[in-house]
């Protein structure tokens, strides 16, 4: 009552920070620490649901790591939509960006680095959701045109693989990876930096998009692997059989579909028959249905490799079912098990600057008129030159 019109819909008006934004003198020795630095790399991530940026040091070192989720806005629809995604990465990139600039001038000891204190920008250009990936592309070309600084593509998934070295700084190919997320579900031999063979992935659901969907079907919230995993860890994994799809299919190929609906089948029954379904049972019978064909599968896979590592990659990568089983299983067989910090399990820009650093050091750069590509293969953008070890997380 009493507000008048233009109170309750205010007019556009300019910011009011100063853009571009002008940086404080800078002491001796925050320009000895830059010096030492050499060249700085911003990477962006932005494939699914969240916004990230990085910047990094010649020497693998990560002066600044920042990620701004979007699960709140996806929670109530159960999963990630596609437009709301490419929306939120839009409203959040610059700020972003001021935020990831700030934070890596603290690292040097000065209030913010400016766009003249980078030497290239790199970017996920593949594979993800197209209107995600655009969104990332879009401003790193726009950052790069008005910077002249080169533009380094990297590939999603191998920067998955690459954060592996933030845990193991000595790993090196030939190994196997699991890479295990809300979109991918897959196994590659490494051969050699750059030289990846899939050997099998899933033919329908990802592993993480399992986990979000039985979540749902329960009522419990997206998303649906970390409440999963903590039900599942008060549970009995032998309380519930569910099917083991492709466990001896005799190849590297994975289903979650019919598992996603033998669950979703049994709470339906359970319901009409009037009974209490016991949640942690649930969900750690379906853990273990889960991780019951990851292992088996991997395992198969390394003995047929020969390989003496193993490493996995993705959001999944975080579940500690997974982890501890991967681990018992190779630890049996004298196998060097690799996982990520639980910091960069998850989509990050930190695994995206160790393979734009490495393209940076080759000249791996790329035209303006790169495209995001949304079902990119794994090893394009790569290169066989060893990824310089990172630190700093």
């Amino acid at each position: 009552v009493g507000v008048g019109f233009e109170a309750r819909n205010p007019e556009p008006h300019a910011s009011v920070r100063p853009w571009p934004i002008v940086a404080g003198k800078r002491s001796e020795e925050t320009l000895a620490a830059l010096r030492e630095a050499g060249d700085l790399i911003l990477s962006l991530e932005s494939s699914c649901d969240e916004t990230a940026m990085c910047i990094m040091d010649s020497h693998g070192v990560v002066c600044a790591n920042v990620v701004a989720t979007q699960i709140d806005f996806h929670a109530r629809f159960g999963g990630v939509v596609p437009e709301i995604a490419s929306r939120k990465h839009t409203e959040a990139i610059v700020g972003l960006f001021e935020e990831t600039m700030a934070r890596a001038g603290a690292h040097f000891g000065c209030d913010t680095l400016v766009p003249s204190d980078l030497s290239a920008v790199g970017v996920t250009a593949g594979p993800g959701l197209v209107g995600a990936l655009v969104v990332g592309v879009a401003f790193a070309k726009g950052f790069c045109v008005t910077t002249d600084l080169p533009l380094i593509p990297v590939h999603h998934l191998e920067g998955h693989l690459l954060a592996n070295l933030f845990e193991t700084p000595d790993l090196e190919p030939p190994f196997v990876a699991s890479l295990v997320s809300g979109g991918n579900t897959m196994l590659v031999h490494v051969r050699a930096w750059g030289d990846y063979v899939v050997l099998g992935s899933t033919i329908d659901d990802a592993v993480g998009e399992a986990f979000d969907k039985v979540a749902k079907a329960l009522g419990l919230g997206y998303p649906g692997g970390p409440v999963i995993s903590k039900l599942a860890a008060q549970g009995n994994p032998k309380a519930i059989h569910f099917p083991r799809a492709m466990m001896h299919s005799g190849d590297y190929s994975f289903s979650l579909s019919g598992l996603k609906t033998a669950v979703i089948t049994y709470i339906e029954g359970e319901n009409r028959a009037g009974r209490a379904i016991n949640l942690p049972d649930l969900a750690a019978s379906f853990e273990q249905a889960v991780i019951d064909v990851q292992v088996a599968k991997a395992k198969t896979a390394v003995e047929e490799t020969g390989v003496s590592d193993f490493c996995v990659g993705g959001g999944v990568a975080a579940n500690p079912a997974l982890r501890a089983a991967y681990k018992e299983t190779f630890g049996k067989m004298g196998v060097r098990v690799t996982v990520p910090p639980m910091l960069v399990c998850g989509d990050n820009a930190a695994m995206i600057a160790v393979g734009a650093l490495r393209s940076y050091r080759t000249q791996g750069f790329s035209p303006l008129t790169l495209d995001a590509n949304p079902n990119a293969q794994l090893g394009s953008w790569s290169s066989d030159a060893a990824p310089v070890v990172p630190s700093g997380m």
